[in-house]
């Protein structure tokens, strides 16, 4: 953070230097994709246009809406793994990719690069945009979306040269996890929902920023897209704003889609209870996260907490927002559901929390906590 900072917002200096980049986008879509399966080149359609006109929004709903489209559109960066993907239908399920019910397929887009080339991008919302049943759920982790796979295809079926270290670890990532850390560690992290992050002291797992004002979370946004073009360019900073104002807009749908929380009715009150006894001095604010906690205390496998590019050294109480639908859980996702959690059996290690309760009173927790 200080390194990044330490480059941000210096006027005459620094990242302030890059030109800001608009670039034009399109929203790939079914018809796109059937050109590319059956060998087209890429190209930009007539139907691309840049992403913003320039002009600032006016009030909150402009701000979101611009906000929107940023998550979707605003490429972080070509990524030639998606373009790889998108021709091959196969392939394309197996990694988790498809189209929502307006036939567009969240997170690609193809756009103009800063030096006029055409390319498949991702966007924030590959990570973040899940499709149930056709209908996408925006803030939603795509739990399903293997993105080590989509890069391992790649290699295998282009003979692209790739370290036998770095396959391996890409093997390792599983559906819904990925380590997108600038070091040679190995701590992968579970994709994460975006429900009620106004609401966060901190932001990351580790905690990397502290969230004392809006502005934390807009210069996240801009460093994240920095970092991920090589610092080519930089987005406008009102860019950055509106995405941090549509990240805040996000709330977990009202249909639950565990069927058990239909039969739950009114908040169970022994679990409410249990919670507020066993829990809420760690998951403590409006989105059941809370103040960091040392990694050592949580006893969670710690090599995030304390690798070379996050780590902090604690981790922040994960929110729990539509908890019930946010599995696997643990920073890296290694607990498969929340029975499995509260399990005393438990294999892996850490957060044993609640445990010593008695089976009854673990069931009626859980019982609460899905109605969250």
């Amino acid at each position: 953070a200080r390194t990044r900072l330490s480059a941000y917002g210096l006027g005459t200096r620094g990242w302030d230097l890059l030109p800001e980049w608009t670039p034009e986008v399109f929203a790939i879509d079914e018809d796109y994709v059937r050109g590319l399966i059956g060998g087209d080149e890429l190209r930009l359609p007539d139907a691309a246009r840049p992403l913003w006109d320039g002009r600032e929004p006016t009030n909150m709903s402009a701000w979101i809406e611009l906000g929107r489209r940023v998550f979707n559109e605003y490429p972080l960066r070509g990524e030639v793994f998606a373009e790889h993907a998108l021709r091959s239908s196969a392939l394309s399920r197996r990694v988790g990719l498809g189209p929502d019910e307006n036939g567009l397929w969240p997170g690609l887009v193809a756009f103009k690069t800063f030096e006029g080339a055409t390319e498949v991008g991702i966007t924030c919302a590959l990570c973040h945009v899940d499709v149930q049943d056709g209908k996408r759920v925006e803030g939603r982790a795509r739990r399903n979306f293997d993105y080590g796979e989509m890069r391992l295809a790649y290699y295998r079926e282009t003979g692209a040269t790739l370290e036998e270290e770095l396959r391996r670890r890409m093997a390792s990532w599983g559906p819904g996890r990925a380590d997108i850390t600038p070091d040679d560690e190995e701590d992968p992290v579970a994709i994460v929902d975006l429900w009620g992050v106004r609401e966060h002291s901190y932001l990351t797992q580790s905690g990397t920023l502290h969230q004392v004002h809006p502005a934390a979370l807009a210069i996240r946004q801009e460093t994240q897209i920095l970092h991920a073009n090589q610092e080519e360019a930089r987005p406008p900073r009102v860019l950055c704003w509106a995405l941090a104002m549509y990240i805040y807009s996000l709330k977990p749908p009202r249909q639950a889609l565990d069927p058990r929380n239909a039969e739950l009715g009114e908040t169970p009150p022994r679990g409410s209870e249990l919670f507020a006894a066993h829990c809420r001095s760690c998951h403590s604010d409006a989105s059941f996260a809370g103040p960091l906690v040392s990694a050592s205390l949580v006893g969670t496998d710690s090599s995030l907490a304390l690798g070379k590019a996050r780590g902090t050294g604690r981790y922040r109480p994960a929110p729990l927002l539509d908890v019930a639908n946010a599995a696997p859980y643990l920073h890296d996702g290694s607990v498969a559901s929340l029975a499995a959690l509260f399990d005393p059996q438990r294999s892996t290690p850490g957060h044993r929390y609640g445990m010593t309760l008695s089976a009854r009173d673990r069931q009626d927790l859980i019982t609460y906590l899905r109605t969250l």
